[in-house]
């Protein structure tokens, strides 16, 4: 039985190394191995998800069944680090393996520096379906900041060269990069729809502690910025106006009030404790109207 695995074992590993590695002048480093899964270690800042979802579900069912058919690619980790090996691309791959009970993968192990490893990183994962605009937003970031280092990239713009692998233009790529400046809570409500593209790539100019005034606000009135309103929070904090009360009167547009009544939010906070929702407010402050309605009524 123990001939048969080997023998079996033998005729995977020359397909894959026929298929992908073992071309005229390729180096024996370059060849596939099989390594246990526990040597195996996250690339450095990954920016994509590994999600136990229903398409997770399904690449188990083919490991299961066929295995690994492509091999994943890694280099060495240093000694230093714990030794093992830093996935560059097979993350989702090896989970799989993991989910399907197995305890190693194939894998290419090759002698990539941290800018050409970031750059394969990014480029074997940017083309997915399901990629979420913070997850190109880093992903784009780190590759822009690999390509740097690395030079000159002959007459193409490096933003350019960024957006290559996906076919998103200089542009499209900066605005992403822009987006990842934003603090996080901000970054998942682009996620979410809450927040387009282009208003988080306004907002991520504002400094750190605007954008938690920003948050705070947006907790509480449930309101979230506009194209318009986005560019008023940049244009004030580039003026230094912007401070709490500006926030919330640009979200609320109060001056397209009908009335041209406004009162501040501060001053409303003053008589309820911090914990208390905005409806529980209006509700109360409903209430008092119609009973001092009532009792001017009952006084005509």
């Amino acid at each position: 039985m123990k001939n048969k695995e080997s023998s079996a074992s033998k005729i995977v590993l020359d397909s894959y190394e026929s298929l992908f590695g073992d071309q005229e002048g390729t180096e024996k480093e370059d060849r596939v191995r099989m390594i246990p899964l526990s040597e195996l270690y996250e690339f450095a800042g990954h920016p994509f998800r590994v999600l136990d979802d229903e398409k997770m579900q399904e690449t188990v069912e083919s490991v299961k069944k066929y295995g690994i058919l492509v091999p994943g690619i890694a280099r060495k980790r240093p000694q230093d680090s714990g030794g093992g090996y830093e996935i560059i691309s097979g993350h989702r791959r090896r989970r799989a393996c993991e989910l399907a009970g197995l305890t190693e993968m194939p894998m290419f192990v090759r002698d990539y520096s941290d800018d050409e490893a970031v750059v394969v990183m990014v480029d074997s994962n940017i083309q997915r379906e399901d990629i979420l605009p913070s997850e190109k937003a880093r992903a784009y970031r780190m590759k822009y900041d690999a390509l740097k280092h690395q030079g000159a990239r002959g007459k193409k713009n490096t933003a350019d060269a960024v957006g290559e692998a996906a076919g998103d233009s200089g542009t499209t790529v900066k605005r992403y990069i822009r987006l990842s400046y934003l603090r996080d809570s901000l970054l998942r409500q682009v996620d979410t729809g809450k927040i387009t593209v282009v208003c988080g790539e306004q907002l991520s100019y504002l400094p750190e502690n605007e954008q938690i005034l920003l948050e705070k606000t947006i907790e509480t009135i449930l309101l979230y910025p506009n194209k318009k309103q986005a560019d008023q929070l940049r244009e004030n904090s580039a003026a230094g106006t912007l401070d709490e009360q500006k926030i919330f009167e640009i979200l609320v547009d109060r001056k397209k009030a009908e009335t041209g009544i406004a009162i501040p939010y501060r001053r409303i906070m003053e008589f309820f404790p911090p914990e208390t929702e905005k409806r529980e407010i209006e509700e109360i402050i409903l209430g008092l109207l119609k009973d001092w309605k009532s009792k001017q009524e009952g006084g005509a």
